[in-house]
């Protein structure tokens, strides 16, 4: 994540009643910034002076007191900078008395004896301040804050977290460097406490440190985590040398400290201080916890001192992390003091080996020969010796001495020394914890900008260390205001709160045993409208009903009136289920008519409708009228009505007529009804009363298709209307003076079927053609386009490849990775909606073929054979590689002629039966599942026959001078020749 500060605001120590100034710039002017104390931000004042002069910003404190020294920040748009304000006394011109003295190393004009430099220092932040206030952004209240310690002095680091919104304790962890947790180190020089005060419902948690020497120095790091939250805080120690009036002690100047990459230190130093002062020089303990990257199978063999002895110096960091080396440059010493060579030893024929490593789990045997077979030996670890237990077994055999180590653990992992009367054979042994394995991969993840991104993946081990990569590029915890890295049991996960459009991209997931990829799609929102909502025509006291169809079933909207908001009430309802949008008007009166509009938040879309009400007005009818079908005063065509599948269709039909005409409805055979109108000479009148036998009768009053009567008017009704439903419909009026009769199309629409399993076929390296063919039924309406989805087989979420329809039947589907199996499926969308998705396409797996061979030479001739060499390929890809097949053509001729049968797994060939004096241009292809490579050829052509060359001797320089041998030796005297 880019910074929007160009200049960032540094720590400040100022003295009380003086002012402080800090200043910022930001990468373009007119940025609005903000400045925050403890958290609250800060309005000008007196005190407070804030100002901006284009991208350059100030803030100023007047009159500093003890109560500034907080934390301060600056914040512009998503970059927050944190800083300090530290508030020193005014030195004062009295002497101050021991008594009031701070416990601190103090400046006398004699040395301190060596006994007086134990001291207890605690550093807190909360020492100045009766009230630390809460820290919006994380969980401390009071951050461990710099200390610095004399040697062999003692010093406590404190922090504190809000526990009043936390419904258990928080887990805390205490580091040295990037990766020593400082947990397991508990013992002689360090101590880990904490306690809860129930009336300010605050943890205090302390790292103490007892009796600090130089290797103690660096940089540490405290991380507290919750359920749903976490956060760290990084602090340094000094520590100062004691001073000595009398002989220096040589050894403790040896005693490593080390800087690894920005200065973040990595040492041993809890465990290297322990014990004998002899071994303490060589205690090595902690600088390996290997995890091999790989197969376990193949870590047995891996040798981290060899590997770091032939390495450049810029693969130290890459190496240190992936074999768990947690001080570097203290190992790199150690082994130039291996090279030294070491004195004569009287008491051993053999010592112990500098180093030896083993797997967690396993035994080792460490072993040395002494000189006198009856000798006694002592084994320490880390200064301590050892007794004989069942993990334990000293052996004497001879004049071998032997220690074997049963089911060696990470307690194990310290320094050995074998003593025999005053000599000492040192040695460190490292454990080996296993590889951290990826048990569950990343998935691919497609989101609307703003939307909250959520990788997950689960590793063999709980609060394994993992790194995060954005297209190659490590994500780290400076980009926290970004990136969100969280560890809950064996899960890891990376969120993204407000994804944007430069988020996408490939996401990975790396431990020392193994890799996950998965790519994120972030698409700018666009609302597709399925179903627009439809003019109205309706009666007194019917149901008008306006619905619509969004592609986004979490979009909103309102409903509006002739502009103005419809506020729902008992008569008129509003409903909102997945992706479908309702206005319900029950028991509709004149002043229902109007324009009606539906408005999605956040889109600029208007879809409007009109509800018109229809009045029925009867005319005087004279009696004895023939009946009459009032179709005409709809105000619409009725030859056809279109309705969609699920809907319902509710047909009036004033009629008239005196007396009251018989009503029959009818779903008439069109075909059969004409042949008969063709073939039949009846009257009108004949015909239709036949039609009563003919065609299907409609006449229920309930159900899903139903008529009802009245006296002026008939209705009917289809409850959602089905595919069958379509068709044509006759109503026939009857009454003694005559009869009337209309027809009237009725056709339902729907959604198409869904289309048939795609075909996939030119397949490459991250990239496939994908085809289809048209649905079988469109669903009464246009195909609009096709949707496509992708998914890896081992997976279940689908993820969308295209938001703007694919108005072809193929596709060329990209941004795959290569060994990785993906299946396809397909959507159609017509006007009402989407189609139900086609099955699943044949799995498929995207390889390429293998780049060309290399280094493809002749290697002999001779009169009817050539032999040829090469190397196999730079780029093999997932698709492996099968052999190579070899080719030659004659000089002159276009075609070329397999050399050997079949594909070679070999990386030379000798090629018989060729013809003597043919001059013969050889090529060589790699082959794997996916075809064949380019062609490597040779640019001269070979002529067949065998190479002649002068004879040559090579005489020796030792045969150039005068041989002089004595009578009765034997001379051998060796001449080469070519």
């Amino acid at each position: 994540l880019v910074s929007a500060f160009t200049k960032k605001p540094k720590t400040t120590e100022v003295t009380a009643g003086n002012t402080a100034v800090f200043e910022a710039e930001t990468e373009k002017s007119g940025i609005k910034v903000k400045w925050q104390r403890a958290g609250t931000e800060i309005t000008e004042s007196e005190k407070y002076i804030i100002k901006t002069e284009g991208n350059k910003h100030s803030l100023t404190i007047n009159n500093v007191g003890k109560e500034d020294d907080v934390t301060y920040a600056v914040i512009a748009g998503s970059s927050k900078v944190k800083f300090e304000l530290k508030v020193k006394e005014p030195e004062k011109s009295e002497t101050v008395t021991p008594a009031e003295a701070v416990p601190a190393p103090a400046v006398s004009e004699s040395p301190a004896p060596p006994a007086e430099s134990s001291q207890n220092t605690e550093v807190s932040s909360t020492e100045t301040k009766p009230e630390e206030p809460l820290d919006p952004i994380g969980l401390f209240v009071a951050r461990p804050q710099d200390g610095e310690v004399t040697v062999g002095g003692n010093i406590t680091f404190i922090a504190k977290v809000a526990g009043e919104s936390l419904l258990k304790k928080p887990s805390v962890k205490w580091f040295k460097g990037k990766w020593m947790d400082l947990g397991s180190k508990v013992g002689k020089h360090l101590q880990l406490h904490d306690n809860y005060d129930r009336n300010t419902k605050v943890y205090t948690f302390e790292m103490e440190i007892i009796e600090a020497n130089m290797t103690f120095a660096g940089g540490y790091r405290c991380e507290v985590s919750t359920k749903d939250k976490f956060d760290s805080s990084n602090f340094n120690l000094i520590v100062n040398e004691a001073p000595v009036s009398g002989d220096l002690d040589i050894r403790a100047a040896f005693r490593r400290t080390s800087l690894a990459g920005g200065g973040r230190r990595m040492t041993s130093a809890f465990l290297s201080t322990e014990g004998h002062d002899d071994g303490a020089e060589f205690n090595f303990s902690s600088l390996l916890k290997k995890r091999g990257e790989g197969k376990s199978e193949s870590q047995s063999d891996v040798d981290v001192w060899d590997i770091l002895r032939k390495a450049p110096p810029t693969e130290y960091e890459k190496i240190a992390f992936q074999y768990g080396i947690t001080d570097l440059r203290g190992m790199l010493k150690r082994l130039k003091r291996i090279k030294k060579e070491e004195k004569k030893s009287t008491a051993f024929l053999k010592k112990l080996d500098p180093a030896y490593q083993v797997d967690k789990g396993q035994k080792i045997k460490l072993m040395v020969e002494v000189a006198n077979p009856d000798a006694d030996v002592k084994w320490l670890k880390n200064g301590q010796e050892i007794q004989v237990s069942g993990r334990y077994i000293f052996e004497a055999v001879g004049n071998k001495r032997i220690l074997t180590i049963n089911h060696c653990s990470l307690a194990d992992d310290a320094a050995y020394e074998c003593v025999v009367g005053d000599e000492k054979s040192f040695t460190e042994l490292f454990v080996k914890e296993p590889p951290i394995l990826i048990i569950h991969p990343l998935e691919d993840q497609m989101v609307m900008v703003g939307e909250r991104v959520e990788f997950e993946c689960e590793v063999s081990e709980e609060g394994a260390t993992v790194k995060w990569e954005k297209d190659g590029i490590e994500l780290t915890r400076e980009e926290t205001f970004k990136y969100r890295f969280k560890k809950d049991g064996k899960k890891q996960y990376l969120i993204i709160n407000e994804s944007t459009k430069e988020d996408s991209g490939h996401y990975t997931v790396k431990t020392n045993g193994g890799v996950s990829v998965a790519e994120l799609i972030v698409q700018e929102k666009k609302l597709e409208v399925y179903q627009s909502i439809a003019d109205l025509t309706v009666k007194a006291r019917d149901q008008a009903v306006f619905k619509c169809e969004v592609s986004d079933e979490n979009v909103k909207g309102i409903w509006l009136k002739n502009g103005k908001e419809v506020i729902p009430d008992e008569r008129i309802k509003i409903s909102h289920i997945g992706r479908i949008h309702k206005l319900t008007i029950e028991d509709v009166t004149p002043e229902d008519e109007a324009d009606y509009s539906f408005i999605p938040q956040g889109f600029a879309y208007n879809l409007s409708a009109k509800l018109q009400f229809l009045e029925v007005k009867i005319d005087f009818v004279p009696r004895e009228e023939p009946p009459k079908i009032h179709l005409d005063c709809l105000g619409q065509s009725p030859d056809t009505i279109v309705v969609v599948a699920g809907n319902k269709l509710r047909l009036d039909v004033p009629v008239s007529g005196d007396p009251t005409p018989t009503v029959i409805w009818q779903k008439v055979n069109k075909r059969n009804d004409l042949v008969r109108n063709i073939d039949d000479s009846t009257t009108p009148s004949e015909n239709s009363s036949d039609l009563n036998t003919d065609n299907k009768l409609l006449f229920e009053s309930e159900g899903r298709v139903r008529v009802e009567m009245h006296e002026d008017h008939c209705v009917f009704i289809i409850e959602g209307a089905e595919k069958e439903d379509e068709g044509v419909y006759r109503v026939i009026l009857k009454n003694p003076v005559g009869e009337d009769k209309a027809d009237i199309t009725v056709k339902v629409i729907d959604v198409p079927d869904p289309p048939e399993a795609p075909t996939i076929s030119n397949i490459g390296e991250d990239y496939c053609t994908v085809q289809w063919q048209p649905p079988k039924y469109d669903g009464g309406q246009p195909i609009l386009g096709y949707i496509l989805e992708r998914k890896k087989k081992k997976s279940y979420r689908w993820m969308r490849l295209n938001f703007d329809l694919l108005k072809e039947l193929t596709y060329e589907a990209k941004r795959m990775i290569e060994g990785v199996v993906y299946e396809m499926r397909i959507y159609a969308v017509n006007s009402i909606g989407m189609s139900r998705p086609s099955p699943a396409s044949q799995p498929f797996m995207p390889i390429a073929p293998p780049s060309e061979p290399t280094h493809f030479t002749v290697e002999d001739v001779s009169d009817n054979t050539v032999s040829l060499k090469w190397r196999p390929p730079e780029r093999i890809g997932a698709g492996g590689l099968d052999g190579y097949m070899l080719e030659y053509c004659k000089d002159g001729s276009t075609e070329w002629i397999p050399a050997l049968p079949g594909l070679t797994e070999r990386t030379s060939a000798l090629i018989k039966d060729l013809v003597t004096g043919d001059k013969l241009y050889f090529r060589i292809k790699a082959v794997n599942v996916a075809g064949e490579s380019g062609a490597a050829t040779i640019k001269e052509p070979v002529t067949v026959q065998e190479i002649l060359q002068r004879p040559k001797f090579w005489l020796p320089r030792h045969l150039r001078q005068t041989l002089v041998k004595k009578v009765g030796e034997t001379i051998n005297i060796v001449i080469p020749f070519q």
